[in-house]
């Protein structure tokens, strides 16, 4: 945009004002030996037609998934995201990440928040769904310590096989609040029960579960459960992923008390790290429901008896005192929440189910091939979702290497967890003739 700068005549009359002569006088406090002596060597201005080309020809360095082949997961997943969402979020009146302060003005943007809870609310299991997180890992971090002010207790027992940023993540919130953390060591990328067993207590606030875990494992979710349950007020928080949830039980059939997740793969798309989206639910528990985090909006009518949507709870330090708050979240993600409302009213039941049913084949179509492959092993092949732990005798980083020069993304590295083999992602996307192409490169590397 055009620069409009003030008038000598301006200038003046403000420097005159605060009792100064020249505006360098408004500097003298940085020291000689750094401040510059003279004009700052800017070149001129471009137009915006040669800007563009620029912009463009610095992009046309990075590589984007419709030039690559994605195996990539390990907590942002490659899914196919519906035309239709990017045509409905655009509209004028939706086009902002957050819940507008005067929020009975935007009846429209709080229904559209009403049905995403709802929809939160019937995947889950749960009663009662908040409006949205930042991300998984917050939303898992919020529930962590929501549990421990339900319970007055402050130990958390957190498995190995939980997404480890969302680790990360959980304990930087916990140290804040002096949270007593039991680490469990996983047996082949699953939690032996009979460890959970031992290490619970009665000072044991809540244990944390991800479904499917971190290397892509479904853990023995109703074992856990009863273990969890036969200690009375242990609560069961369980970290899910939103595409599993339209095709196995949901966790409120394994007796969860508290949902969160990631729901990026419902629309939102990969963007370079983010805008994420955190979904959160509990059992419809009054005491749970004042301990939620974050907003909460209802349906109610007004004096003339019109239904309408209001902002019924929101706890949060800005709204109240600061030491009765729920959450210090002080935004959520409205936007990628309407997202994710689009896709799942797009796709529907049996929609999500497809999508579910697609990656979990494909990705044990080809979990089957590399396991065959001389030199290959994948350690997790019989009960996970859509992800898969492959070992190899070659280094795995050496491997990812040598696959980008063909544009495939074979997956994450597990070096960097300091475990060995490459965490291999498969969602509806992935062709089998992409598959077979992974599998005969990996064959002669």
């Amino acid at each position: 945009m055009d620069y409009i700068s003030n008038t000598a005549a301006e200038k003046n009359k403000m420097l005159k004002e605060i009792g100064i002569k020249e505006v360098k006088d408004l500097f003298q406090m940085i020291p000689e030996a750094v401040a510059a002596d003279d004009e700052l060597k800017i070149k001129a201005g471009i137009s915006e037609m040669e800007l563009m080309r620029k912009a463009q020809a610095q992009a046309a360095k990075n590589k984007s998934l419709d030039q690559q082949i994605s195996f990539l997961g390990a907590g942002a997943y490659d899914h196919y995201v519906p035309g239709i969402i990017d045509a409905l979020i655009s509209r004028s009146e939706f086009y902002t990440a957050y819940t507008p302060y005067q929020a009975e003005l935007s009846q429209g943007t709080l229904e559209a928040i009403y049905e995403y809870q709802s929809m939160i609310c019937d995947l889950t299991g749960m009663g009662i769904a908040n409006a949205s997180m930042l991300d998984g890992g917050s939303a898992a971090a919020e529930a962590v310590t929501m549990a421990a002010r339900i319970t007055r207790k402050a130990r958390v027992i957190l498995p190995d096989t939980i997404n480890p940023a969302y680790r990360e993540v959980i304990k930087t919130y916990g140290s804040g609040v002096d949270l007593d953390f039991i680490d469990l060591e996983s047996e082949n990328q699953i939690i032996n029960p009979a460890l959970i067993e031992e290490k619970i207590d009665n000072q044991t606030a809540v244990v944390v579960l991800q479904y499917p875990n971190f290397y892509g494992s479904i853990e023995k979710m109703e074992s856990i459960s009863k273990i969890v349950k036969n200690n009375k007020k242990t609560l069961l928080l369980i970290i899910a992923n939103p595409i599993l949830l339209g095709l196995l039980k949901a966790p409120a059939d394994f007796g969860a008390d508290i949902v969160v997740g990631e729901a990026q793969s419902l629309g939102s798309g990969l963007n370079y790290g983010g805008p994420n989206l955190g979904f959160m639910a509990c059992r419809d528990d009054r005491k749970m429901l004042r301990q939620l985090p974050g907003r909460i909006v209802g349906k109610t009518t007004d004096v003339e008896g019109k239904e309408g949507f209001v902002l019924t709870l929101q706890t949060r330090e800005q709204h109240i005192r600061r030491e009765k708050a729920t959450s210090n979240i002080c935004t959520n993600e409205a936007l990628n929440a309407l997202m994710a409302t689009i896709y799942l009213s797009t796709m529907g039941k049996e929609g999500l189910k497809e999508v579910g049913e697609q990656s979990y084949h494909k990705a044990h179509y080809l979990a089957a091939k590399l396991d065959q492959l001389a030199g290959y092993q994948v350690l997790n092949k019989e009960n996970f979702f859509n992800e898969f732990v492959l070992k190899s005798e070659k280094d795995s980083t050496e491997l990812i290497n040598e696959l980008m020069k063909a544009d495939i993304i074979a997956g994450y590295d597990l070096k960097e967890l300091g475990s060995e083999g490459i965490l291999v992602c498969v969602t509806e996307k992935r062709t089998k003739t992409e598959m077979d192409k992974l599998v005969e490169k990996l064959e002669v590397l």
